[in-house]
């Protein structure tokens, strides 16, 4: 596992997320609100802005997120119950064809997509959610 890194400046990550900023602080606070203390650990990533942050409760990773221009890019991992918890929610089709899409391993099913819309926040707490509900 990469070692991690410095958190970005509030002013760095501000810069590269541009209007994007309103997405980023309202998905983390989404997430701190079901699974509070929130983790955030920020690790070396091939993006753009070279780091990811990794949203954690008592050390179980929640949510990847790295920021890019103008949005944030999410991923997460869904486990099997998880997973067929998600293709029966109301979540949006879009996000069901990544998931039935996404190759099973065997700590579940991988996605990873922009959000760049403050209406997209429900989405990604939804999921968020949905992963951890026990099997």
């Amino acid at each position: 596992m990469p070692t991690s890194v410095a958190p970005p400046a509030a002013k760095e990550l501000e810069a590269v997320l541009g209007s994007a900023q309103v997405v980023w602080t309202g998905i983390v606070d989404a997430v701190e609100e079901m699974f509070a203390p929130l983790d955030r650990l920020w690790k070396p990533s091939k993006s753009e802005f070279g780091r990811m942050c990794l949203l954690q409760h008592k050390k179980r990773t929640l949510l990847y997120l790295t920021p890019d221009a103008d949005k944030v890019r999410v991923a997460i991992v869904l486990g099997g119950r998880s997973y067929e918890l998600a293709m029966a929610s109301e979540i949006p089709a879009a996000i069901k064809k990544l998931l039935s899409e996404a190759k099973p391993y065997a700590e579940g099913r991988g996605i990873r997509f922009p959000v760049s819309d403050p209406a997209d926040i429900p989405v990604v707490a939804t999921l968020v959610r949905l992963k951890t509900v026990s099997a």
